[in-house]
């Protein structure tokens, strides 16, 4: 029997807050089925906790589920669940939480903010979520009766002025909520919400692994038992259940097989590969989720693009919230797929995450380690298998040295690169500190655009013939780190193209070497203040070398200089690059600079001079794999000069 209806308007700041929820915040519509089943989930895990406490008397738990319920003759669609209910007051409370204290004082935020992200995180703060059916709906009417009660409650509103409450009888626990749907518009993203295969693809979507399961009577095949009749089948439709409920980061590693991962791991990275690798965590405390995550065994092919969507799947409670949440991820693991399922999280009024939220920022920091822990144990247990990864990734995880200075030392430790050590295997840059030799402090690499570069460069020969090792590295991404990182282990980075290197001090020689140099300075007093001052439109400075043993000459940088394949770089994304004056250093052995020496001294005003410097100088350039200015100059010069010398 039910009772008289009573009529309740909605306050007008509450109106004007219930009509910005229906037509400005949610801009997929779809999500409305998500919040419904989120809100029924809820009501069937505090029915389950209610009843093993013991609170609930009479409570039937032995089939609790979710129901979804289409009727096309009346254009409705109903959720169903047979959870914990709510008494009238509960129903007021609960369902009007749109209407409590602080309404006016929202929306004067709200109209505030310019911020159109802002003002739907201040409307987060209200749990209207239920109010999203009326984006599809014209009329909502929700049914409840609480567990261990006997009256039962029907709410009702067009979402517009006024809601209706009236006491019911005879209703079963749980709660129905029946939306009067708007006829279909594609202009206004609202989709044929009573078509078998829309509702599949949401629940698919966004609910697959809510813990309970989801049914609908299945479309055009009716339940038949043996021996049944066609009326028995009439009677009795076939019902499916429409989500697997398999959320297999919910369930202990020990029962979850690498089968059940590999099929998980393809069915959302689209790989028909198995992962290399899987990490499972579980983290509890103040802040409790479960992570699911894979480290793929080959490379997207996008991954270096611009449009590459990155992140993980975000889920709150097995509720699906966003596809590539970039918040939990940084854009050097971004080959990283998998599932975040947080118990609690900071969402505004979308369900869209809080960027800089703490929660967030702390399950991020987790998962980082997490991630570089597993690569650095499988660098350690099986180095076949993490050069493989490296050869996918390592570009990507060079990138985090300069994104990532938390995690700089990890990630150094990661590194695999190639050396002078050994053509065919990569170092890693502890074994390079284990090789160092004795009194060597630094660790010394080239850049340059290629190995080949990097390897024949003149500024390799006196490394190579002292038999010091030097890490040859030709990604453009070293030119950015290498320079960034200040040290690994206490031994700092140091590149042998900048400064002035003296592998005589630091092999610790005997003092002949310091009284050679000396006589070789002042052999060259007069050659190289006319040299600096000959070629002072590209060149800061001349000077001897220790570092060339055959080359005639090279081209040094100072400590705080951008290297050439760095200013050619930023150079090609049209960056205006103030041009930089190197060092040009010269091999004071070399048959080439001690004849120019000798001519010099002889006959200091003779033109071809200038003309040698200028050829010693686009030598060294093009040695290190530089742009000559003049090329046309360079080589009719040096044809000139050839010339003369046959």
């Amino acid at each position: 029997m039910a009772s008289s209806v009573e009529t309740l308007e909605f306050q007008a700041e509450t109106r004007q807050l219930l009509r910005l929820v229906i037509h400005s915040i949610y801009s997929n519509k779809d999500i409305f089925l998500r919040e419904l089943i989120s809100n029924a989930s809820d009501a069937l895990d505090k029915l389950r906790l209610e009843s093993l406490a013991g609170s609930t008397v009479g409570a039937d738990t032995s089939d609790l589920h979710i129901a979804l319920e289409v009727d096309r003759d009346a254009r409705t669609l109903t959720v169903r669940d047979n959870g914990i209910g709510m008494s009238r007051d509960e129903l007021v409370d609960l369902i009007g939480t749109i209407a409590k204290s602080g309404t006016a004082g929202l929306l004067e935020k709200i109209k505030e903010s310019q911020d159109a992200a802002a003002a739907q995180s201040l409307i987060g703060q209200f749990g209207v979520g239920f109010y999203s059916a009326f984006m599809v709906a014209d009329k909502v009417t929700l049914r409840t009766r609480r567990a261990g009660t006997d009256a039962g409650t029907r709410w009702e509103s067009d979402g517009e002025g006024t809601y209706e409450l009236q006491a019911v009888d005879g209703l079963p626990v749980g709660t129905s909520v029946t939306l009067h749907l708007k006829p279909a518009d594609g202009e206004d993203g609202v989709a044929d919400y009573l078509a078998g295969w829309k509702i599949r693809q949401i629940v698919k979507q966004y609910s697959d692994f809510i813990r309970w399961p989801i049914r609908m009577a299945a479309e055009g095949v009716q339940g038949v038992e043996e021996g049944g009749t066609d009326e028995d089948a009439a009677a009795e439709p076939a019902v499916e259940t429409l989500n697997s409920m398999k959320a297999l980061w919910a369930r202990p590693r020990s029962e979850v097989t690498e089968a059940e991962y590999t099929e998980f791991y393809q069915q959302i990275s689209h790989d028909w590969l198995a992962p290399a690798e899987t990490i499972h965590m579980r983290a509890e405390g103040t802040f409790e989720y479960e992570a699911l995550l894979f480290v793929p065994a080959q490379a997207p092919f996008d991954l270096f693009s611009r449009e590459t969507k990155r992140g993980v799947q975000l889920y709150v409670k097995r509720v699906f919230i966003m596809d590539d949440c970039e918040a939990l991820m940084p854009n050097y693991l971004r080959f990283v797929k998998g599932v975040v399922d947080a118990h609690d999280l900071s969402l505004n009024i979308s369900r869209e995450i809080l960027q800089h939220d703490r929660q967030i920022q702390a399950v991020r920091r987790r998962l980082v380690k997490k991630v570089l822990g597993a690569l650095r144990t499988v660098q350690t247990k099986d180095a076949e298998r993490y050069a493989k990864l490296w050869d996918q990734f390592g570009r990507a995880l060079k990138e985090g040295l300069v994104e990532d200075p938390d995690n700089s030392q990890a990630l150094l430790e990661l590194l695999s690169l190639p050396s002078t050590h050994d053509t065919e295997r990569p170092t890693t840059l502890r074994e390079y500190v284990e090789r160092m030799k004795e009194g060597q402090d630094a660790i010394y690499y080239l850049t340059g655009e290629t190995r080949a570069t990097v390897e024949n460069s003149p500024h390799m020969e006196a490394f190579t013939a002292k038999g010091y090792e030097v890490l040859v590295l030709s990604d453009p991404i070293d030119e950015i780190w290498a320079d960034r990182i200040p040290a690994f282990d206490g031994h700092r980075f140091r590149s042998i193209a900048k400064g002035q290197v003296d592998l005589d001090e630091a092999a610790d020689e005997d003092e002949g070497a310091e009284a050679e140099r000396t006589r070789r300075e002042q052999d060259f007093a007069e050659l190289l203040p006319w040299l600096t001052s000959a070629l002072s439109e590209q060149v800061k400075q001349v000077r001897l070398s220790s570092r060339l043993t055959t080359s005639a000459a090279c081209i040094v940088g100072d400590a705080d200089d951008i290297s050439p394949t760095l200013e050619k770089m930023f150079r090609a994304t049209g960056q205006e690059m103030p041009p930089v004056r190197r060092t040009l250093e010269l091999n004071p052995g070399h048959p080439l600079i001690t004849a120019l020496r000798t001519s010099h001294a002889t006959d200091p005003g003779n033109p071809a001079l200038t003309e040698i410097a200028e050829l010693v100088y686009g030598g060294a350039l093009l040695a290190e794999g530089g742009d000559l200015p003049d090329p046309a100059r360079f080589t009719r010069l040096l044809t000139t000069h050839l010339t003369r010398g046959l």
